[in-house]
């Protein structure tokens, strides 16, 4: 018989740690309130969060990596939010957080969630930080929660 795991959106009782960057910090501070938010409707206690704001997008990997090895945390969500502008610069910026995090999330074995807007536009930006597009910071945290059920219905087998 085929068993197929799935996660719920519940972390009641786990450590969570968000970090967050400075950079663009209008949007950042609001992805930020999102994932609290998105937390708190989900039973998660300010308590069982650790935050930790880093300058720009390009440390994030960094801290995540750094909270990820304490064994303290059963997800780590990385928020940032990255704007194009008249350089490639962006391009390299964001292909390198996204490289950053993943990697984390395959070394570190827990869920290292990804909630980076990269927005062409300042537009797209609002639209994904709040508004017309929702708040990627709440689908971040949701997907969290989701994972660290998933992950502990897996290794309860």
């Amino acid at each position: 018989m085929t068993r197929t795991f799935e996660g719920r959106f519940d972390a009641r009782g786990k450590q969570i740690a968000i970090v967050a960057s400075r950079f663009n910090d209008f949007f950042t501070r609001e992805l930020m309130d999102g994932a609290l938010d998105c937390l708190k409707r989900h039973g998660v206690t300010d308590d069982q969060v650790d935050t930790a704001w880093v300058p720009g997008g390009f440390e994030i990997p960094l801290a995540a990596k750094r909270f990820a090895r304490t064994g303290r945390y059963a997800a780590v969500i990385c928020l940032s939010c990255i704007i194009q502008g008249d350089t490639p610069h962006w391009h390299y910026i964001s292909s390198e957080i996204t490289k950053g995090i993943a990697q984390v999330g395959l070394d570190s074995d827990i869920p290292v969630v990804y909630g980076v807007v990269t927005a062409e536009t300042l537009d797209q930006a609002i639209e994904r930080s709040g508004t017309k597009a929702g708040n990627k910071g709440f689908e971040a945290a949701l997907t969290a929660l989701e994972m660290i059920d998933l992950f502990d219905a897996i290794d309860a087998g």
